[in-house]
């Protein structure tokens, strides 16, 4: 895959996300929401990638991980959005929930519909989400 298709997939799972939120099919939707975040810091972190050259393998071997955490140090931006989380309470209460996402989400059942709800607003909410602040970086 490359970045493109990384910011493709990311865009066509919050919609995924958003037509199960709107069926009521919150374990669905919670988990689209985080790996929407995972395509979007993985669309960052290809942006490191150049044509020609050999990334380092620490690098590559990193990119394969699902923990969102470790898949925003990688891309570099960890410190910029620490910055932005002191001054943006909203995003980081929206960023403390999207950390409790993993690809073990997959298997949940019985999200609520608040969690799912909270984790959509976390992740598009155009004032304080997290992708609309990805994608200024992709």
């Amino acid at each position: 895959m490359n970045r493109t298709q990384f910011q493709e997939l990311a865009e066509v799972r919050l919609v995924d996300a958003e037509a199960l939120l709107a069926a009521g099919r919150w374990d669905g939707a919670y988990y689209l929401l985080g790996y929407c975040v995972e395509c979007a810091l993985k669309a960052c972190i290809a942006k490191q990638f150049l044509a020609h050259d050999v990334p380092e393998k620490k690098l590559v071997n990193s990119f394969y991980t699902h923990r969102l955490d470790e898949l925003l140090t990688i891309s570099g931006l960890k410190p910029e959005l620490d910055e932005r989380l002191k001054a943006d309470t909203l995003l980081d209460d929206g960023w403390t929930t999207i950390l409790g996402w993993s690809e073990s989400a997959r298997y949940d059942v019985g999200i609520t519909e608040m969690s799912a709800r909270q984790m959509h607003a976390a992740v598009s909410g155009a004032d304080s989400g997290i992708l609309p602040w990805l994608k200024k970086h992709w």
